[in-house]
């Protein structure tokens, strides 16, 4: 499944200032699926195939974050990790069960997420749910956003699932920093 997208282009200093949240763009990119762009920091998107990986890096994306399990069907860590190696731009596996999410997970995702060389970063998991939730906790715990504006952010670049949603924000409130 593709989406259509416009050009992501940069928001002025007008239109940040004016925005409640980031401005979201949909592109479509050949074997990724919900491609989602946040500015120029983030992209959140599903199932992601290792035919992406170059054209990835041509956008300039400096680092994957593949949130995806080893068991999912098509996830495919082993040739997306030859496929990001041969294209020169950093892959970060960070199995993340949605239906069981784990506050460590969302650790690992922090500490990659943050690092000046993995920016900007591509996220994804399988439908964009996982990507956009961890996004969602970045906004929380590191960009100090409040709970409407993250969440409606969140709810622009995928995710619509309760269960994260609420994962999400309880991370955020134990999690300070």
């Amino acid at each position: 499944m593709k989406c259509s997208l416009s050009v992501i282009t940069a928001l002025g200093t007008l239109s940040i200032a004016a925005a409640s949240f980031a401005q979201v763009t949909e592109k479509t990119v050949e074997g990724v699926t919900n491609f989602k762009a946040l500015e120029t920091t983030i992209a959140c998107a599903g199932a992601t195939t290792s035919k992406a990986i170059p054209e990835l890096k041509k956008m300039g994306f400096a680092s994957i974050i593949n949130l995806r399990l080893a068991s999912e069907n098509g996830a495919n860590i082993e040739e997306s990790t030859a496929a990001a190696k041969a294209a020169g731009i950093t892959y970060i596996h960070i199995p993340f069960n949605g239906q069981s999410p784990d506050p460590a997970v969302a650790d690992q995702f922090l500490t990659a997420i943050t690092k000046k060389e993995n920016q900007p970063a591509f996220v994804h998991c399988g439908s964009g749910n996982r990507a956009a939730a961890m996004w969602m906790i970045k906004r929380l715990v590191v960009d100090h956003w409040d709970g409407d504006k993250a969440s409606t952010e969140a709810a622009a670049l995928g995710l619509t699932n309760q269960t994260l949603k609420t994962f999400a924000t309880d991370y955020a409130e134990t999690h300070k920093r």
